[in-house]
């Protein structure tokens, strides 16, 4: 072979390596939801994602399936770096701009709701990774009209909670106080914890209800709710920093002993990567005899 057929070739295989890489699916990285007051996404993983009862919770698998309520605990942005408000636009709030979550912005007044009342609050997060960072919680001004899309300067500037999150969990809860203000009506509760070792920031929704009863009680996941549904998760915590250890009750995904797709793609990467190097080498070791 000539020196500009094994170029050629050399080439060809490292860009054939590069697309079969490219192909190979990056599992979903995402440590926790508002269970006090419950979050959109958890009140509707709450119903079973295949026994939905509300129609907002239906229309949202309708919508975009299943899957983002079995991946109750993403919702994020890997390398937002504190630049929420530059990078998650008006409306998409709740989603944090995902389309995988789009449903979550929807403005309706049909989401399971909590009802609080003004003055301290006990906040409860479940997580599944513990971060070092910050959770600021901010609640929308009296006045806000819940059948529009969020946006936010709807937000008020003044936090209703902040928590500088830990290393460690409280089997598996971030549990602090915060202060509700006068309210009225349906109102929302935004998330933003942004990590302190990495970019990479988590956001939520929580519809609650001022003064009077919610006319739909939003429903925390039990914790047996979780370890059934953990199967069908695509969320992983490997390599994110923090204690990324498997949930206490969340059971890993089985393996299957044949070819996964995933293995498939990364070993046709790796011998097209090796044909490379081969093609390489061997052109110097001829050039150096």
């Amino acid at each position: 072979m000539s020196a500009t057929r094994r170029r050629v070739a050399a080439a060809s295989a490292v860009a054939s390596a590069a697309t079969l890489l490219s192909l190979v699916p990056s599992p979903a990285t995402a440590h926790g939801s508002v269970f006090g007051p419950v979050s959109r996404v958890s009140a509707c993983f709450a119903e079973g994602p295949e026994t939905l009862k509300s129609k907002v919770c239906k229309d949202l698998a309708a919508d975009s399936g299943t899957q983002p309520l079995y991946d109750w605990n993403e919702v994020n942005i890997a390398n937002a770096n504190n630049r929420h408000q530059q990078i998650i636009p008006d409306g998409k709030l709740c989603s944090a701009n995902r389309v995988k979550y789009r449903a979550l912005d929807w403005a309706r007044t049909d989401w399971p709701a909590t009802t609080v009342t003004p003055g301290s609050y006990n906040f409860n997060v479940r997580i599944t990774a513990a971060h070092q960072g910050a959770m600021t919680l901010y609640i929308t001004k009296q006045g806000f009209d819940p059948t529009q899309p969020l946006k936010w300067s709807d937000l008020d500037a003044t936090p209703v909670a902040t928590y500088s999150t830990p290393r460690a969990s409280d089997n598996g809860y971030y549990k602090f106080t915060g202060n509700l203000p006068a309210r009225t009506g349906r109102h929302i509760i935004y998330k933003v914890w942004q990590r302190h070792d990495s970019p990479e920031a988590f956001y939520g929704c929580s519809d609650v209800v001022f003064g009077t009863a919610a006319a739909a009680s939003a429903k925390a996941p039990t914790e047996a709710g979780i370890e059934a549904a953990s199967t069908h998760s695509t969320v992983s915590h490997a390599g994110h920093g923090g204690d990324e250890h498997a949930p206490a009750l969340a059971s890993a995904e089985t393996g299957s002993t044949g070819s996964s797709p995933t293995g498939a793609l990364t070993w046709a990467a790796g011998g097209a990567l090796f044909a490379a190097g081969a093609l390489f080498f061997g052109r110097a070791r001829r050039k150096a005899s």
